[in-house]
């Protein structure tokens, strides 16, 4: 590795980032073909939490938030910090004064595999932060980490400038070269279920609209 911190990285275009805000994580994930979702232990610290951008990748030494302070300053407005501390929860590398240094910088918002703190303070901010935990413990500032280099966190790969989505049911991510098959697949889905949303409206059941009537029936199902 010849630098630990990446500063020019590709993004998607903004144009399909805002299209992609009108999508739950739920149905890009199944428009992606079940790929991308981090562990369900990553959750939004508050259930309206909501974010959708390019991701800033950070890799931290567990306990230490050093190179998280430099990535704040690395990242562009509309950026999401995608943080990986090897999914250790016992130090909070990320609170309120971190939260308004991001917000000032326009960044998006933030997601690890570890531990924040100040978790009233965020909220009451409204920036969005989907964490594995909440820890009062500080950290230390000694060691490096590396900024827009390849992470996994939460059992995935992310590479920087991938997409990040994230609402209430969890996090997921798009590889930005697949953004624009993913996309059309995302409106495919959802224009589908409307219409499937429409036919139950009408009285008809989701048995007869998947044929799971059949597969019942040929499973050997029996009512009395």
């Amino acid at each position: 590795m010849d630098a630990h911190v990446l500063k020019t990285i590709p993004r998607p275009p903004q144009e399909q980032i805002r299209e992609f805000e009108a999508f739950d994580t739920a149905t890009v994930h199944e428009a992606s073909g079940g790929k991308g979702a981090l562990s369900r232990e990553i959750k939004p610290i508050d259930s309206t939490f909501r974010l959708c951008g390019p991701a800033v990748t950070v890799a931290c030494r567990a306990g230490d938030n050093l190179i998280l302070h430099k990535a704040i300053y690395v990242a562009e407005p509309g950026d999401i910090l995608v943080v990986a501390v090897g999914e250790y929860t016992e130090a909070g590398p990320w609170g309120e004064v971190m939260t308004v240094a991001a917000q000032v910088r326009g960044i998006a918002g933030l997601i690890i595999d570890g531990s924040v703190r100040d978790s009233r303070c965020i909220i009451r901010l409204q920036f969005p932060v989907f964490s594995r935990s909440l820890s009062i413990r500080g950290t230390t500032k000694d060691s490096l980490g590396t900024i827009n280099h390849p992470i996994i966190i939460g059992g995935v790969t992310v590479h920087p400038g991938d997409l990040v989505l994230g609402d209430a049911d969890g996090v997921v991510t798009v590889a930005r070269q697949e953004v624009s098959q993913v996309l059309a697949a995302s409106k495919s889905r959802a224009a589908k279920e409307d219409k499937i949303k429409e036919e139950l409206k009408k009285g008809i059941t989701t048995l007869e609209l998947y044929g799971f009537d059949k597969i019942l029936q040929s499973k050997g199902l029996k009512e009395a």
